[in-house]
Formats: structure tokens, C-alpha cells, sequence
């Protein structure tokens, strides 16, 4: 059907503020929502009282309240502004919850606005754990056995019936908080009691723990014709246990069977279609045993999520812009596939390339944090690497984390004990994977390392690779002495030049000299959606060492925006509303803009923000490359904070125009030691204070 002529203008309800579980990737859908809303001439408000996120800026809206998320705000916007509909599936928990409490108070029927893409009924079915679990089973999927408590003591005659270990999970709450899995009958009073003071409803689901399953998750999008299309099938590297916020996450899943892929989806599909009055996009979380192939239901989230984002990046379809336009009537076959712009948006995208997650910690911020892993989320940021293979992808990730690293292992001197590292095999914390490899060079049997971490055989055998193309470049003195077939086949796994500089004990300019006088040289291939089969429109590039190069240099005047990379404490949203700006005033100047970033989550990465986006690590080896292809009158990094800066020395050492500001001038506000002498030097030189004996240093 064609969308619904009633509605001619729509409130979206944001996220608020970046807290873990909940970051800027409701910032990247809510903008996207907007804009998709905006084409099909509705007017648009926006409550959110996050300043730093594109969504409140005034461009993206009509209206933008930087107004609490309370009954309270909603109600003077419904009196103000008088709108048709609300879309709370945009905002996360955060929007659900304000939805839901405003419906218990009456707020919507009184002001005779409407949800839209979901209703408090759907809301209520998905999040609410016991409602959930019954739902699953009666229409004949299986869930993990469990109860439901709303008391202490309902708590502990539920660990009595289902026995050790068992999984808290608080209903209504983001990221897993106040959840988490109890081993024995000294530590549960704690943690039930933590479990039910999360909650806003003071209800917990206490069901069997599945440690060691599998996890997948699938992003649908389903509209008003019950047709359902699944766009990604996304694995994860880490067993059941961990949060999958916190997980390593692999697209398409590496090692599910397709009988089991078709069961997943079959189960999938039905779940989506019970789910009431639902249209938009959603994710459903399935553990599988990895004997049997058994699957369990875990939850659904049923709107746009950090998943969602991930998945959009992953395949190029933008599920938070389809999403709005099917809450507003639309069926999937009445709507434009956004990057062929002539195919229909009701297909499954087709990956013929691998993406990475890796999520982001900043546990070196609270010394004395608990740096193990579990069902709450502790990262607070991520990034994505796109490769032709799993290796590579995995490898590009890594070399975006902005953490000194240059890929997997091979680039830092860490020592550390066998012993460490199967406890810290054992005991996940946020370092596991590089452990992992560790323990492989230190030739701990991988069926140990099965044992000990539940990661599927077939990811402990491809990172064994690595720890054997290690050895065999140990075999070699210098750069000169490496075959181009064995060159070509580390490069095609994601070895970055600093890691092999690393192992031959050479600088890396040496490596990178030796590449191109091989002709090793990156490619760069389109995401198309569909695997090539038809013609892409949309310039959303990754670098890979296979074929022919798919991204055409136009020869008009470039301007590069180095993005800031992944989300982490000190550098967060505001940069990529920053650099989303920068790229807007690019265009506006005449230039071509380009963005160079790696974080799945923002806005900068959607795949219309630049006239061309390459995903890559900001990383030295890539941007050079791109640099050299693209050939551009110049690079802003002041809009991409440290993760920008930090590369232009090097940028204008090479004689590349930094626009905006000189590297003399960036230099001396960031260097301190230089910043200070020059401050005083002025006449409005910094006032001195001395300490004496017996007072506090201040002024």
C-alpha cells in the first residue's frame, strides 16, 4: 500500500545522552530517519538533549528539542507542535521506555497522536521477559528454560527449580545492565538483588545458562504486508556469555551450516510476524548448540539498533531509511533499493566480502576496573574492517582500534606468561584475541584453546595461519629477500607493512619501498549491496589486494575529511558531528569530498555523506594509498581529533596541504612543552603559581 496521507508530520524520539549500551548509532538513525521522512515531505521534530549529535542540529529537522526525554517535554511538543505520529523506534531503549511511559499516562491517546512503526503492545511482548518466553513457545520456538521473579524470594525458589549456572537478566533495562550469570548459590542473593534494582519494572528473567552455544544474530525489516527480508546474518566470534555489544562480530556468519542458516531464518521470519503491529527494522538473537545445531531464542529488540548500524555498513542498505519510510505505510516492494537506485528494496543483500567488529574498551581510563567480560556491556565504541577475507578484515580492524596496534599481534613486544595467557583464555577480557594468538605461537594445542574459550574450531584455525605466515617471514633477513608470491599472500591477509618492518626487525618505509617496486598495490572494490550483479551508484569503497580496481578518479578538486575512528572516552560524537559538517562545507566550496573513516556506527560513514566514502582504518599504509590514487588539493584533520592530528606530521612531511591549519600551528597548540614557552612570550602569557610550604598549589 502507499504510505498513509494522514500523517504530515511525525515526532522522533533520540537517544539522549552517549552512555554504554546506547552511543552514537542512534545518533546515525535517527538522522537517517529523518531525512527519509523529510523526502516524502513530512514535517519532522526531534526530541533529544544530546548537543553534540548531528540529529539536533537544526538541518536535519524541522523542529529539534534539546529538551529532556520526559513525559513532561513530550507533552509541551505535542501542545507546540500538534504531531500526527511518534516514531520511538529510532532512540533505543531510551525511546521505547519514554513511549511506553507516556502511553501508561495517557499522553497519546489525549493528544490523538499515534505510534508509528510499532505499537506499546509489540513494545511490551519484546521486552518484557515472561510475556516474551510464552510468546516464543507458543508458537512452537524453543527458549532456554527459565522463570520469571518479581521478588526476592520469587527469585530464590526459581534458582532452586532450575539449578546452577543460571543467567539474571533484568527486563526493560540497555546493554545488559544489571545482568549478568551466577555459578553458585553464594554469590546469587547479590547479584538477584542488583538484578531486580536495574529493572524500572523490578522483574527479572532468571533462565539455564547456555555457556559455550553459539551466537547469531539477523537483522530484518518487516513491513505492514508482513513481508520480511533478512539483511544480514551476523556471527559471533565469542561464544554465549559475552555480551554481544562486546563481542567480536563476523559478517556473513563463517561457520553456521545452511540447513541450519534456513532454519534460523525460517524461525526468524515467524517470530517477526507474530510480533503484532510491527513495521520497521529489528534483530533477533538466536544461541545454537554447537553439537546438535539445536537453536534457542535469547530476545528480540524490536527497533534500529548498534546491530543495525553494523548491519547497514556491512551490506549498504540502510535499514534505519527504510525503516521510516515502511512505518509510514510503504510495503518493501514500493521502495527503491538506495544504492542501485533502479533495484527494489525488498531483496536480501549479498556480501561477497567479510566484515569485522571489534568493539572498543577504555578500561586503561579506570585503573582497578574490572576488565573480564560477561552479559553487561563494557566497550564503549567499535570498529569495522571490510576485506575479502576473514583474515583480512579481521586484520583491518585491528589496525583501527586506536590502540598502537598494526594488526593482530606482530607489531608490540609483550611479555607475557603461558600462564597468563590461558587464564586470560579462560576469563575473557578485552584483549582475548590477541592472547589467543599468542598462546597458539607459545604452541598451546588448539583443542585446548577450544576448551578453554568455546570459539569455534574454525576461527582458532584461521588465526593459526597468521602464527605460520609469522614464522615463515622469520625465515627472512630483509624486505629484498621475500618472494612476490609470499609478499602478495601476507599482504592479502591483512599484514600491514609496520607488522612485517616488525618481524624482519626494519623500519617500514623499507617494506613499503619493496611493495611497489613488486607492483603490490591496493585495489579498491565497491559495496554494491548485491555482489556486483547489478551496477552500484553509490561511492562506498574498501581496499583489498584482488582484481581490478572498481573506485574511478573524477577529475575534479578534492578535499579529504579524516574521520576520528572508533567511539572511546575523550573522543566521541562530537567529532563526527564535526566531520559530517566539514564534508558539507566541502561540497558547498566546489569539492569533491571524500571521507576516510572506520566507525560503523556515525553518520559520516552513511553511504550518502561524501561524494565518495572509502571504510578504511585511519591508518597511515591506507590513507597513503588513497592519497596517492585520489590525488587531492589537500586533508582536513582538525575536524577528526586525536586520531586525525596525530597523522599530520607525517602528512605534511610528504607534502601534503593540510587545509585549515599548518602542522607548525596544530603542533604548537598540542604540543604542551612547545604550547607553554610560546604562551608566555604574549602579552597574554599564562599566570604562574608557585608553590610554597605549607599551602595548596593554586591561585
Amino acid at each position: 500500500m502507499p504510505k498513509d496521507t494522514s500523517i504530515s508530520s511525525v515526532l522522533i524520539i533520540g537517544s539522549g545522552p552517549i552512555i554504554i549500551g546506547q552511543a552514537c548509532e542512534f545518533d546515525y538513525s535517527g538522522t537517517q530517519a529523518s531525512r527519509s521522512l523529510r523526502e516524502e515531505g513530512i514535517e519532522v521534530s526531534i526530541l533529544n538533549p544530546n548537543p553534540a549529535t548531528i540529529m539536533t542540529d537544526p538541518m536535519t529537522a524541522d523542529h529539534v528539542f534539546l529538551l529532556p526525554l520526559t513525559t513532561d517535554s513530550v507533552e509541551q511538543i505535542l501542545k507546540e507542535i500538534k504531531p500526527d505520529a511518534v516514531l520511538p523506534t529510532m532512540g533505543g531503549q531510551s525511546a521505547l521506555n519514554l513511549a511506553i511511559e507516556c502511553g501508561e499516562v495517557g499522553l497519546w491517546d489525549k493528544y490523538n497522536c499515534r505510534l508509528i512503526g510499532v505499537d506499546l503492545e509489540a513494545i511490551e511482548l519484546a521486552e518484557n521477559r515472561e510475556l516474551f518466553r510464552k510468546h516464543m513457545e507458543h508458537i512452537g520456538l524453543k527458549c532456554a528454560p527459565a522463570m520469571i521473579a518479581n521478588s526476592f524470594l520469587e527469585g530464590m525458589e526459581a534458582a532452586q527449580e532450575i539449578g546452577f549456572p543460571l543467567v539474571i537478566r533484568p527486563s526493560y533495562t540497555l546493554g545488559g545492565f544489571g545482568g549478568g550469570f551466577c555459578f553458585d548459590e553464594e554469590e546469587f542473593p547479590e547479584m538477584l538483588r542488583r538484578g531486580l534494582d536495574a529493572s524500572p519494572t523490578h522483574e527479572v528473567l532468571i533462565d539455564q545458562a547456555v555457556l559455550g552455544w553459539k551466537e547469531f544474530e539477523l537483522e530484518l525489516l518487516r513491513d505492514s504486508a508482513d513481508n520480511v527480508v533478512i539483511i544480514c546474518a551476523v556471527e559471533n566470534f565469542d561464544p554465549m556469555g559475552i555480551h554481544t555489544g562486546d563481542s567480536i562480530t563476523v559478517a556473513p556468519a563463517m561457520t553456521l551450516s545452511d540447513t541450519a542458516y534456513q532454519d534460523m531464518r525460517d524461525q526468524a521470519i515467524l517470530a517477526m510476524r507474530s510480533m503484532g503491529n510491527f513495521a520497521g527494522g529489528c534483530n533477533i538473537q538466536f544461541s545454537q548448540n554447537p553439537e546438535t545445531e539445536e537453536l534457542i531464542v535469547i530476545e528480540i529488540n524490536p527497533r534500529v539498533s548498534r546491530s543495525s548500524a553494523l548491519a547497514s555498513k556491512a551490506t549498504g542498505y540502510p535499514i534505519a531509511k527504510i525503516a521510516a519510510k515502511l512505518a509510514l505505510g510503504y510495503r518493501l516492494d514500493e521502495l527503491k533499493n538506495q544504492i542501485t537506485k533502479t533495484t527494489s528494496a525488498f531483496f536480501e543483500p549479498t556480501l561477497d566480502y567479510v566484515i569485522v567488529k571489534i568493539p572498543r574498551w577504555n578500561f586503561n581510563k579506570f585503573p582497578g576496573a574490572d576488565h573480564k567480560l560477561g552479559l553487561q556491556m563494557k566497550s564503549v565504541g567499535e570498529v569495522m574492517g571490510i576485506g575479502r577475507n576473514f583474515l583480512e578484515a579481521l586484520q583491518k580492524a585491528c589496525q583501527s582500534l586506536e590502540n598502537g596496534r598494526a594488526g593482530l599481534g606482530s607489531d608490540i613486544k609483550e611479555w607475557i606468561k603461558t600462564d597468563d595467557i590461558l587464564h586470560r583464555l579462560e576469563h575473557a577480557s578485552e584483549d582475548r584475541i590477541f592472547r589467543l594468538k599468542d598462546a597458539l605461537r607459545l604452541g598451546v594445542p588448539r583443542k585446548t584453546i577450544q576448551k578453554l574459550t568455546k570459539i569455534d574450531p574454525w576461527f582458532i584455525n584461521q588465526i593459526k595461519r597468521l602464527v605460520d605466515l609469522d614464522a615463515q617471514v622469520l625465515k627472512y633477513n630483509v624486505p629484498d629477500d621475500l618472494p612476490e608470491p609470499f609478499f602478495r599472500q601476507l599482504k592479502e591477509v591483512g599484514y600491514s607493512d609496520a607488522q612485517i618492518a616488525y618481524l624482519l626487525r626494519v623500519d617500514e618505509e623499507t617494506v613499503t619501498k619493496r611493495r611497489y617496486e613488486l607492483g603490490i598495490r591496493r585495489v579498491y572494490k565497491m559495496v554494491d549491496t548485491c555482489a556486483a550483479e547489478f551496477e552500484s551508484k553509490t561511492p562506498y569503497f574498501y581496499s583489498t589486494f584482488d582484481g581490478e580496481n572498481e573506485s574511478e578518479v573524477s577529475d575534479n578538486r578534492k578535499i579529504i575529511v579524516l574521520g576520528s575512528g572508533p567511539n572511546r572516552i575523550g573522543q566521541g560524537i562530537e567529532f563526527d558531528y564535526c566531520c559530517v559538517h566539514g564534508l558539507k562545507a566541502v561540497q558547498e566550496a566546489g569539492f569533491e569530498s571524500i571521507m576516510v573513516n572506520c566507525n560503523p556506527e556515525t553518520v559520516s560513514t552513511d553511504f550518502d555523506t561524501a561524494d565518495k566514502l572509502y571504510f578504511e582504518p585511519v591508518f597511515w599504509e591506507h590513507l597513503w594509498e588513497i592519497i596517492e590514487l585520489e590525488k587531492p588539493e589537500g586533508i582536513i584533520v582538525q575536524l577528526g581529533g586525536q586520531t586525525a592530528l596525530k597523522l599530520a606530521e607525517e602528512l605534511s612531511n610528504r607534502g601534503v596541504q593540510l587545509m585549515g591549519s599548518s602542522y607548525e600551528s596544530l603542533d604548537l597548540a598540542e604540543d604542551r612543552g612547545r604550547f607553554f614557552p610560546a604562551a608566555e612570550g604574549t602579552r597574554y602569557s599564562l599566570p604562574q603559581f608557585r608553590h610554597r610550604p605549607g599551602r595548596r598549589p593554586g591561585p
